[in-house]
Parts: structure tokens; sequence; C-alpha cells
């Protein structure tokens, strides 16, 4: 038996100075989050639940590691995966959505992806993310993905992974007003004409 102690990646005061203005963002623009998990596993649920007020940010979590919990708990297509593979931003998109049908967010976060060489075809460290806003003061909803690629071990790129879907929040949503107003603006006009 070993007598070291286990490194931890969750450290709550410092993340909790590093996401103030995530959670400022959050509460001045009434976000109420939900999460699909798969590689993170609850990291990023468990981040914001770090921060003071958490009660009023986070709704619910999923954490749906296999194919099959994918599927039957978010509505993740068995087709999806097929033609996509499980690290793929159609199933973090899949997963996104699911996650906001079955909870009662205004904003779903979703994560995918693998920390090791267990699939030849997919890189070490790729990591796949969903956001997806709900339709609200006559805005229509707005799903954005990335795909991107952390280095370390395992936990290293899964604290990395969660950190960056929670650091993109204020960036993805103030691109979903632009383009919402966007759409609204030219709706407008073609009404107009």
């Amino acid at each position: 038996m070993s007598n070291a102690t286990p490194r931890s990646y969750h450290h709550s005061a410092q993340l909790g100075e590093q996401f103030q203005s995530v959670t400022r963002y959050m509460t001045d623009h009434g976000l109420v989050m939900t999460t699909a998990e798969s590689c993170t596993a609850g990291l990023i649920a468990a981040h914001i639940a770090d921060v003071p007020g958490a009660g009023k940010l986070l709704e619910c979590a999923f954490v749906v590691y296999s194919p099959e919990a994918k599927q039957q708990r978010l509505g993740v297509k068995a087709e999806t995966i097929e033609r996509f593979n499980l690290t793929s931003e159609e199933v973090a998109r899949e997963m996104a959505q699911g996650a906001m049908r079955n909870s009662g967010a205004n904003m779903a976060i979703a994560n995918t992806g693998v920390t090791d060489d267990t699939d030849p075809a997919i890189p070490a460290g790729t990591q796949c993310f969903a956001w997806f806003f709900a339709r609200h003061d006559g805005l229509p909803e707005q799903l954005f993905s990335e795909t991107r690629q952390f280095t370390g071990d395992r936990n290293a790129i899964r604290e990395q992974a969660a950190l960056h879907a929670l650091k993109q929040i204020p960036a993805k949503h103030s691109q979903f007003l632009q383009q919402a107003q966007a759409s609204q603006a030219r709706a407008e006009s073609k009404v107009e004409a």
C-alpha cells in the first residue's frame, strides 16, 4: 500500500477566484446551467458547486459515461455515435440538447472526449464541447460546439476540459446574444419591407 497522498485536481478556493467573473456573468444574465458530462465525469458541475450561491446557477448535472447512458438518459442517437464517434461535436451537441430537454435550466454544457490513446482514430486529449442556450426574451435558441486537445495525464486533461467549458460561458453567451439579435433584426426588416 502506498503512503503517497493522491494528487488533487480540485482546488476550491483557487477556482472560486477564477470563476468569480464567470459566475457574476451568469448571475447578471440569469443563466441557470445543466451539464451533460462524459469524460469530465461531473467536474464541470462540481466546480460551479464550489462557488457560493451555486444553487442559483446549477439546476442539475448528468454524468453519462457509457454510450447506453448517453442514449437512454439524453436521447443521443445510436446513428450519431456510429457515424461520428463518441468523441465528436455531434455527440456533444445531442448531449447538450438532451440535458436541456430533461431539466429546467436555460443553458447546457456538454463534454465528451478521450484522455488516452484507446481510440487510434482520435488523438489523446481530444475533448469535444457544446454550449446550448435556450430561447428567451424572443431570441431563438443557439447551439455552439468546438473541439480542443489538451495534454497531460488523464486527470489533468479532465481538469483542463472542465475549466475550459466553464470559462467559455461569457464568450459563448455573448455570441448567442449577438447572433440572436442579428437574426431578430433581419426578421423585423423583412416584415417592414
